[in-house]
């Protein structure tokens, strides 16, 4: 089903994902995209991919390590304003108070118009694939947070001025409602993913292909080159 092809960029936008990588390969040309058109973004990532691997005997301290090297690489390519790692385990992230604070702690202090983050309710794609437990309680956890809690002054007063997020842009939907066209980012995004070497290993020029390949498909929908596509919700709760 065609979407409807997003031309405006926000002031500002915050990002809201799992994984060290997630940001990447749900919203890394848009991202690219809007940061070289002016505006202010910002990535936020929950977990510290301390179980991406599976390699017996991995040594947890250095894979961390080069994660967040990794990430950090990623996101200079991107253009990103701000990186905020939370420090979760992976697997063990809550949708709860404790998760909800810190990102109303974040969303008032960057004040975004827009925020990117993954569908919680996509679960079950194909046969073959289900949605990862994490990107299910961030994504739920970052739509709560912003609304109601970051709109509303009763929610976390000490955490500053409310702020009310327009528009979240939900990543990895079985019901995208818009594209934006990243045409002219799709080698950021590409570039960006290929800093998770850690993550891709000797698969990493076979997935430049998919990557391409997928933008290809979400960009034939909206009659572009290379897309990537969202489900929108307005977020006036």
């Amino acid at each position: 089903m065609p979407t409807e092809l997003l031309g405006e960029v926000p002031e500002r936008a915050i990002a809201i994902f799992a994984h060290p990588d997630d940001s990447d390969v749900a919203a890394g040309g848009t991202l690219a995209r809007w940061a070289g058109a002016g505006c202010e973004v910002h990535v936020v990532i929950c977990a510290l991919g301390d179980k991406g691997s599976s390699k017996i005997g991995e040594d947890v301290t250095q894979l961390v390590a080069t994660r967040a090297q990794e990430l950090r690489a990623a996101q200079e390519i991107l253009g990103v304003h701000e990186v905020h790692q939370l420090g979760y385990g992976d697997g063990e992230i809550e949708n709860d108070p404790g998760l909800r604070r810190e990102l109303v702690r974040l969303i008032r202090t960057v004040r975004p118009e827009v925020m990117f983050c993954p569908d919680p309710t996509a679960v079950f794609f194909g046969e073959h694939y289900y949605n990862h437990r994490d990107h299910r309680s961030v994504g739920f956890a970052a739509l709560d947070a912003a609304s109601p809690a970051a709109r509303s002054p009763l929610y976390f007063p000490d955490l500053g001025d409310p702020v009310a997020v327009e528009v979240a842009y939900m990543s990895g939907t079985l019901e995208p409602n818009v594209s934006v066209d990243i045409t002219a980012t799709i080698e950021a995004k590409t570039e960006a993913i290929l800093c998770h070497q850690s993550q891709l290993g000797e698969t990493s020029e076979w997935f430049r292909l998919v990557v391409r390949e997928r933008a290809e498909q979400a960009g034939r929908q909206v009659g572009v080159q290379y897309a990537e596509a969202f489900r929108r919700i307005g977020m006036n709760n």
